[in-house]
């Protein structure tokens, strides 16, 4: 049996299989470290860029892309106010080929007041490119 484990974690280390799931979820953490990095363009790449973009949060729905970018740096101008973002997936769901739904839980730890929430996304397939097209934010 440990042969066989072996093997198997062998096999998938050196050739890891990447699911769907797998994918959106490795966007997340990018996120995150784009974050993290204080990049938020880095951030916004697997957002939609399209104005149909659709971005609610606790002042309302924001519609754009460039328009959540500019949200984002007006609530977040510097290192102390993003702080490190950490993400946790509580649900993700398949809704049709080209779309998923995914529920999870965030938190910046900042020296000027930790804050957090949930978010859920809907994420769509575009030309081959998994990207956010609606968030959900509180």
């Amino acid at each position: 049996m440990a042969i066989l484990h072996c093997i198997i974690w062998c096999f998938t280390t050196l050739y890891p299989v990447h699911t769907e799931e797998s994918i959106l979820i490795e966007k997340l953490q990018h996120q995150a470290a784009c974050w993290n990095a204080g990049d938020v363009e880095c951030f916004m790449a697997d957002y939609w860029r399209s104005d149909s973009l659709m971005y609610i949060g606790k002042s309302g729905i924001t519609y754009g892309w460039q328009k959540t970018m500019d949200r984002y740096k007006i609530n977040y101008p510097d290192s102390d106010a993003m702080g490190h973002l950490h993400f946790e997936v509580l649900h993700l769901q398949q809704l049709a080929p080209d779309y998923y739904f995914m529920v999870g839980k965030w938190q910046l730890d900042r020296n000027i007041g930790n804050i957090g929430g949930h978010f859920s996304l809907i994420w769509k397939r575009i030309d081959g490119n998994w990207v956010i097209i609606t968030d959900h934010s509180s």
